[in-house]
């Protein structure tokens, strides 16, 4: 099967919360997808929020899936039903993308792959900002041997400030949520995409602050309850010898941090915020007096302070693009490794131990525009 702009995938999407004009509005602008509409467990969400972008709501999540018109569907449901959902629209034959992370937990999204496989069709996952400008003119510095051989890494993943935004952030301190996997995945799946597979982890982790106001102007609730850790760190051995140090937390609301920077024998990379597309890669020799700003090895989608940052799609076009031979790249195998080293930090730090991961993945292919 080929998909066009004359033929274009046709996406369903279950789950209208939060994030889904991000997804609308992101994948407008892919020729070769087009939205058949959506569904929500709320029926009366999904028609409001069809009504609001001028696309069908389909009557139910069942309704959705046995539309043979329907290709892809795209499961942006909360992450405690990604597993379910996903494995309702792969046994319907659909190719599926999740937002991320996979599932909540390693054990929930073990077996999806190979239900994929069974049913033959393709299971890729969020996050996909990895295949933006910032990320692969990175991926092309590493390749070149730019700071020479890599030797150790940093990420710091900080406050997202939900409760100042989101009108009811509760399932972000909840199990299935917390700092790792809320923002862990774009800096971890960044971290393989230009460094390859994770080994081992070493981790320990707590809760910061037990109950939580929320200041949103909408929102629904005045203040939560916070049941998962909310401030980890970690140390990260990866398969090629790369020592990575990892800290992810909501308990950091302001500070002096990079997001992500690569260490090498000749050099230092810093990378922008794993969570946008775009962004200055700056690299620094041993012996240099300053920093250098890389050309990206393709026009960024739009500045740091655009709404483009936020807006997905990306790893959609990439599963429709795979559906007819091309590389897959935000693959539900990457996904999984990227989910089963961030639940070993909270193993590891519950059992004070260093916990060996038992997946592994091929670096993705270098992605261009």
């Amino acid at each position: 099967m080929t998909f066009s702009p004359s033929a274009p995938a046709r996406v369903g999407i279950i789950g209208t919360g939060n994030i889904f004009d991000r997804y609308v509005n992101g994948m407008a602008r892919f020729p070769r997808l087009r939205i058949a509409g959506c569904a929500d467990l709320d029926h009366s969400r999904a028609v409001k929020a069809a009504a609001d972008h001028g696309i069908a709501a389909y009557d139910s999540v069942e309704a959705l899936l046995s539309d043979p018109d329907v290709d892809i569907v795209v499961n942006i449901t909360p992450p405690v039903a990604h597993a379910a959902v996903s494995a309702q629209a792969i046994r319907a034959g659909k190719h599926v993308y999740v937002e991320k992370p996979v599932a909540a937990t390693v054990a929930e999204a073990a077996p999806l792959t190979g239900l994929a496989r069974e049913h033959g069709v393709l299971f890729g996952s969020a996050p996909d900002t990895f295949l933006g400008s910032a990320a692969q003119t990175a991926r092309k510095a590493l390749d070149d041997g730019v700071i020479g051989e890599p030797v150790g890494a940093t990420a710091f993943v900080t406050h997202s400030k939900a409760e100042t935004w989101h009108p009811n952030p509760g399932f972000l301190f909840a199990p299935g949520g917390g700092p790792g996997l809320d923002l862990g995945p774009y800096y971890l799946t960044s971290l393989v995409n230009l460094l390859g597979p994770i080994a081992t982890v070493s981790g320990l982790s707590r809760v910061g602050a037990a109950v939580r106001e929320v200041t949103s102007p909408d929102r629904t609730v005045d203040r939560i309850q916070v049941t998962t850790p909310t401030h980890a760190a970690a140390v990260l051995g990866f398969a090629s010898g790369v020592i990575g140090s990892l800290q992810m937390s909501f308990d950091v609301w302001n500070h002096h941090l990079p997001f992500l920077e690569i260490y090498g024998t000749a050099g230092t990379l810093t990378i922008p915020d794993p969570n946008g597309f775009d962004g200055d890669v700056q690299v620094r020799g041993n012996h240099d007096s300053e920093w250098t700003t890389l050309p990206p090895v393709f026009p960024a989608s739009g500045s740091l302070d655009m709404a483009v940052q936020m807006l997905r799609g990306k790893g959609v076009d990439d599963l429709a693009g795979a559906v007819d031979g091309a590389p897959h790249r935000a693959t539900a195998e990457l996904a999984f490794h990227v989910l089963e080293a961030l639940e070993a930090v909270e193993t590891s730090s519950t059992t004070r131990q260093v916990v060996e991961l038992t997946s592994t993945v091929e670096r993705p292919a270098p992605a261009a525009q």
